[in-house]
């Protein structure tokens, strides 16, 4: 038999989004969605429908007719009359249990995702209707208050109707610019998860999970290929095929070059590497495609002596006529001081000073690279520095074991 959770987690998104498509309102849709899957969990308790999701989507239409009938005044009722008469329409079709409930989930993506919508309110709102977090999930994924998440929820729909932002994909010229505001998204979501910000744990294992399901799923509902898209996939598998050796049994960090790497997922290593060459080959080489080589390169590594320094601090240098973010100067300055040594980095590190002031990595950076050249006053402050500016419980206790070291 199978299990309604399980439905659920394969299913809100495209039914969800079969319903916005007919409806036009989100709350209404999600309305109706959770009534029918509480009625699934009484009607479902002895058999299961041949067909859940046709079942789902049929029980939540139904209620979402029931739902436009009861509102009382019938003046607000005129402009969803013609919603209504296309539900009766669709109900005389009846969708019958092995149909396909048509999938809007591509249309839903770019509608969440749209660029007149703060990115906070892209996260959330994708989170929402395409993975089927609740509000308090979302917010205790992002250690946010639950009123918070709910806020920016109720805004973004309010903007979507207001501003009649359009459901549907974009014109084919525009499928590019707008896949990578849907992309950084998605990658937003991967990343707090592989490395909260905040909080007791280091790595938020559901974020990462519904990450890469939103990839996958986009991959497939896109009819033409996107290479940048592959990378971001293939950037993704590598980084998480890493996640159950990032911290101990005692749930404090262990860093890269001390993980044990028989523990890390080869299949995911696998796939991740495939996606990397095909999308080299592909071309032309985005942000997310040398990020995935660079992170090819670690997993490829069979021990920390075998990683090819030069090759990764290379790549970050390509990588940053890309994209001119300090950040990757910082992770650039970093692969060289593997390659070359502290001296050859730490120049390239202070250099940064006044961008990163207030970025607790900078500054434990700076300080790795003080302590690998012994200047160890200098880096005492810099590690008490970064445990100021940090925010998440695992990477306190590491700067802290850092110091306790060094004293």
């Amino acid at each position: 038999m199978i299990e309604l959770e399980d439905v659920f987690r394969m299913e809100w998104g495209r039914i969800l989004s079969a319903l916005i498509s007919v409806l036009g309102d989100f709350d209404l849709a999600e309305e109706a969605l959770q009534e029918a899957f509480s009625c699934a969990v009484a009607e479902w308790a002895t058999e299961t429908p041949r067909n859940p999701r046709a079942w789902l989507y049929t029980t939540a239409r139904h209620k979402a007719i029931d739902t436009i009938r009861r509102r009382a005044n019938f003046a607000e009722k005129q402009t969803e009359l013609v919603v209504l008469e296309e539900l009766r329409t669709i109900g005389a079709a009846k969708i019958e249990e092995d149909s396909t409930v048509p999938d809007e989930r591509l249309r839903l993506i770019f509608t969440c995702c749209h660029p007149a919508l703060p990115p906070e309110a892209q996260v959330a709102l994708t989170l929402r209707t395409l993975c089927g977090l609740t509000t308090e999930e979302i917010a205790h994924a992002f250690l946010l208050p639950t009123p918070t998440i709910a806020q920016r929820l109720v805004r973004a729909k309010t903007k979507i109707r207001k501003a009649a932002i359009p459901y549907r994909v974009p014109l084919a010229p525009d499928v590019p610019e707008r896949l990578s505001v849907v992309m950084a998204v998605v990658y937003l979501v991967f990343n707090e998860g592989y490395a909260a910000a905040h909080g007791d744990a280091l790595v938020r294992h559901e974020l990462c999970t519904e990450a890469i399901r939103l990839t996958r799923l986009l991959r497939a509902l896109l009819q033409a290929p996107y290479p940048e898209l592959d990378a971001l996939l293939a950037l993704m598998l590598l980084h998480d095929s890493r996640r159950s050796t990032r911290v101990n049994a005692d749930g404090e960090l262990v860093l890269l070059a001390d993980q044990d790497r028989t523990r890390w997922n080869q299949a995911q290593i696998d796939e991740g590497c495939a996606l990397v060459q095909s999308a080299f080959q592909a071309g032309p080489i985005g942000p997310y495609a040398i990020e995935a080589a660079i992170a090819a390169l670690h997993a490829k590594a069979a021990c920390p002596e075998e990683t090819d320094w030069s090759q990764i601090s290379a790549l970050y240098g390509r990588l940053f006529a890309l994209h001119r973010s300090p950040v990757v100067a910082l992770n650039h300055a970093v692969a060289l001081s593997m390659a070359e040594g502290p001296e050859a980095a730490l120049p390239l590190v202070e250099a940064l000073q006044s961008a990163l002031e207030d970025y607790h990595l900078w500054h434990a950076t700076r300080a790795d690279l003080l302590r690998r050249l012994g200047r160890t006053t200098e880096a005492v402050c810099c590690y008490q520095r970064a445990l100021e500016l940090t925010q998440n419980e695992v990477e306190r206790r590491f700067l802290n074991r850092r110091l306790e070291e060094l004293s």
